[in-house]
């Protein structure tokens, strides 16, 4: 029987492979043979998660024609990956991709450390700060005190707490969205929030249009779903949606849906502007499609000279194109996993009845501690803690990898959790694995991209300031050298620190 369960075709590991190509070596640097480079580039995609594990590799003959090689040279390589333990094979059922006994199973999105590993290495992977204190003590207390009334009763509210649907309803309304509770269903975070739009409105096999680069995590959540998604490149720097691609893609691919984060967009920080907005808009509703629009990083604006435009859902008075998603996770904690959607009465009535072959609802007592800190004025204080912190890191971030990384290229945001760097020429994949060895953690481009695109950037989050994004910088250069000489082993394991 054989052992992979999946597939990669020739055309696409070529492609793959192609764009971890780099800028030309340097004088001195070494230079593998062809085998080691193509063995290499193929372990960095099982590494980077970008080929599954157990995935069955093209034929030799097949994949020498792909890459133009000899098929000595591809065997080499296999054989290579062979011994290290990257691939295994059987006569008739072919080769397919592993990793070495011992090895962590790569991710595939973006998990956080264990707080057991965070002595030795800085984890710069997860976008997320810990948790504002006093306010997530308070909130908890005001929800245990809350609690009793909902003890008695059988604790399932698939649509969310009516008290929490009123309060959300009534925030959209303050921003200038008349919104009801009708309109509300509270969910199991942002993930769980678009995993049920994705379910119900692109079931496999449909198009789902997304910003390239987008968000890693909701990538992955949309490919497990069976959806096809269909890349549209953003602006340059900061300036947010491309909107002549946006109009062709929505007309030429008619995607059921589009996956947008028009606030300090992750991975890049960009902000779309009240004409993006309404364009958008107006381009679905004329294709047919229906644009999710991820507001968790809405509340993060780190500077005072920002101008937030309308909402996108302002555009869409009808509420037939629009479905808007929210979370407490990035502008209160990671840790209160509470999302919401809003959206036309009738499809939160679809997300409620499907919910029911799903997760059937969402934690009361976290449902109300959120309630409590939007009724009591304390998610308004919290939010001003968490962009405190985030200031401080981002400039603290900024700094220091200038001084460590001059050759880096970024456009630093006014807002959100992240900088979207480009590495100087180098592989984001290779800084990323280098990274590993001296000790702090990146995720590289291609992760936020599909089909590899961006190898040659990598994303840092504003999650560490002081003396630790220093330190963080002076690992991130140490990492790009190793790369840049062309290092694969032999590298001295990361020390501890201590902020």
């Amino acid at each position: 029987m054989a052992q992979w369960t999946s597939a990669v075709g020739s055309t696409q590991l070529a492609r793959l492979l192609t764009s971890q190509q780099t800028r030309p070596a340097g004088p001195g640097t070494r230079r593998p043979p062809a085998y080691r480079a193509l063995a290499d580039g193929i372990r960095m995609l099982v590494l980077e998660g970008r080929v599954p594990v157990a995935a069955r590799l093209p034929a030799e003959r097949e994949l020498a024609v792909s890459l133009a090689v000899s098929r000595t040279t591809v065997a080499a390589a296999y054989e290579a990956l062979r011994t290290e333990g990257f691939l295994e094979s059987r006569r008739g059922a072919g080769s397919w991709t592993a990793v070495p006994a011992g090895n962590p199973l790569p991710a595939r999105g973006l998990e956080p450390l264990p707080p057991e590993a965070l002595g030795s290495m800085i984890d710069l992977g997860c976008a997320a700060l810990p948790a504002p204190e006093p306010w997530l003590t308070r909130a908890v207390q005001g929800a245990l005190e809350e609690l009793p009334p909902y003890a008695h009763t059988h604790g399932d509210f698939p649509a969310g707490l009516p008290a929490l649907r009123q309060m959300l309803a009534e925030r959209y309304t303050a921003r200038g969205i008349p919104t009801m509770p009708e309109q509300i269903m509270v969910t199991t975070g942002a993930m769980g929030a678009i995993d049920a739009i994705c379910h119900l409105f692109a079931p496999r096999g449909e198009r789902i249009a997304v910003e390239s680069p987008s968000y890693a995590n909701i990538l992955q959540l949309m490919r497990e779903t069976g959806a096809r998604l269909v890349p549209v490149a953003m602006s340059e720097g900061l300036g947010g949606w491309d909107m002549d691609r946006w109009r062709q893609v929505l007309r030429d691919a008619a995607p059921r849906l589009a996956y947008v984060v028009a606030d300090f967009h992750n991975p890049t920080g960009a902000l779309a502007d009240e004409d993006q907005r309404r364009g958008l808009v107006d381009a679905a509703r004329s294709a047919g499609t229906v644009v999710v629009v991820d507001e968790t990083m809405t509340e993060l604006q780190l500077d005072d000279d920002v101008s937030m435009p309308r909402p996108v859902c302002g555009f869409d008075p009808a509420g037939s194109t629009v479905i808007t998603v929210g979370s407490a996770s990035k502008a209160f904690w990671a840790g209160m996993r509470i999302g919401w959607v809003r959206a036309a009465p009738d499809v939160i009535r679809s997300l409620v009845s499907a919910r029911a072959y799903a997760d059937m609802g969402t934690p009361v007592l976290e449902q109300l501690a959120v309630n409590w800190l939007l009724s009591t004025g304390g998610w308004e204080s919290a939010v001003r803690v968490r962009r405190d912190q985030a200031r401080e890191n981002r400039d603290a971030l900024v700094a220091a990898v200038r001084r460590e990384l001059p050759s880096w290229e970024f456009v630093v945001p006014k807002g959100g959790l992240t900088l979207w760097a480009r590495a100087g020429g180098l592989s984001g994949s290779r800084i990323a694995e280098m990274g590993e060895r001296v000790g702090v953690r990146v995720p590289s481009g291609p992760r936020f991209g599909v089909d590899g695109a961006f190898e040659g950037y990598v994303r840092l989050p504003f999650t560490v300031g002081g003396a630790v994004a220093e330190e963080a910088a002076v690992r991130l250069a140490a990492a790009a050298r190793l790369v840049e000489t062309g290092a694969v082993g032999g590298v001295e394991a990361p020390r501890a620190f201590v902020a």
